[in-house]
């Protein structure tokens, strides 16, 4: 949240992003046919992080049919489960596989990412069962339970974020929905990892290892910036300023991603004088609970 994030993915990062190998098996066992959820309630009252954030039509698939995500081992990603900073505050993913089980709040978000990059970089659907946590490992799985209505989904984790406070997990639209708050937007559940024995990491491609050079960075300008984020891998920062584009639209100056040692900085600007990027950054930390760093270069 999605800095995929959420990613944010973001980053957010946002957030925050190949397709999810669930996916294609649960539209082929959904009908097509409309949820049940009137679609005025849910354009009326949407969760998540924004507003109008459900289907913008008749949902493809039939919701109620959606089958949970099945946990399978699979590898971690090469570049998700990386130490990364989203406004200032660092965040250190989990590489093991072990036992989580923790109760908050959970929201969602839906057709505003639909189609776009998550955090592992595979495209977010709305309509799969899958979650995006700050630092469960990415890909992995947990079950999700509904403390409220007593309602239990697995979903498979692979994004990042919330990065708003007060949040725990964000989930996809149809876990929202399976689990009874697709309406209200937020619920307190608990998340309890599914832990698989992990097969053994693929090896780094020349061609992967290309694929994840491909962002083009910024020259060095002098000014006063706002920092977003730093990340050590290329992917998460590129994820992450995706993120922060639609979450933040109004932005002006462009978010510019700046090499230094080992690590990839997300910089907003630049800005002539202090006080204008202050503003910004009070703007920033109004909408999404964290405020960024002011940086001169």
């Amino acid at each position: 949240m999605k800095p995929a994030v959420y990613a944010l993915c973001f980053a957010l990062p946002l957030c925050g992003c190949a397709e999810l190998p669930q996916q294609g098996a649960a539209r082929e066992a959904a009908t097509a046919k409309p949820a049940s959820i009137p679609l005025a309630q849910l354009l009326r009252r949407p969760g998540g992080y924004y507003k109008d954030d459900g289907p913008d039509g008749a949902p493809p698939v039939d919701l109620d049919a959606i089958a949970d995500a099945q946990p399978r081992p699979e590898p971690l990603n090469l570049h998700a489960n990386e130490p990364y900073v989203v406004f200032g505050k660092e965040y250190v993913p989990e590489k093991d596989f072990s036992a989580h089980r923790k109760q908050g709040t959970a929201s969602w978000y839906g057709r505003k990412f639909h189609g776009q990059r998550s955090w592992s970089g595979e495209i977010y659907d709305m309509y799969a069962m899958s979650a995006a946590h700050p630092t469960l490992p990415i890909p992995s799985y947990a079950r999700v339970t509904n403390l409220h209505n007593g309602k239990s989904v697995v979903v498979r984790i692979n994004d990042r974020g919330p990065f708003s406070s007060g949040r725990m997990m964000d989930l996809s639209f149809a876990a929202a929905y399976r689990l009874g708050f697709a309406e209200t937007g937020i619920a307190a559940v608990e998340v309890e990892s599914i832990v698989l024995a992990p097969p053994p990491a693929a090896p780094v491609t020349a061609a992967a290892a290309a694929e994840a050079g491909g962002i083009p960075l910024t020259s060095e300008t002098a000014g006063i910036y706002l920092q977003l984020g730093a990340f050590s891998a290329r992917a998460n920062a590129e994820s992450f300023r995706d993120s922060i584009r639609k979450q933040l639209a109004w932005l002006k100056q462009p978010i510019q991603i700046q090499e230094r040692g080992k690590l990839f900085r997300l910089h907003l600007g630049p800005y002539a004088k202090r006080g204008e990027a202050h503003a910004i950054a009070e703007k920033i930390r109004a909408e999404l609970d964290f405020k960024p760093l002011l940086v001169s270069r």
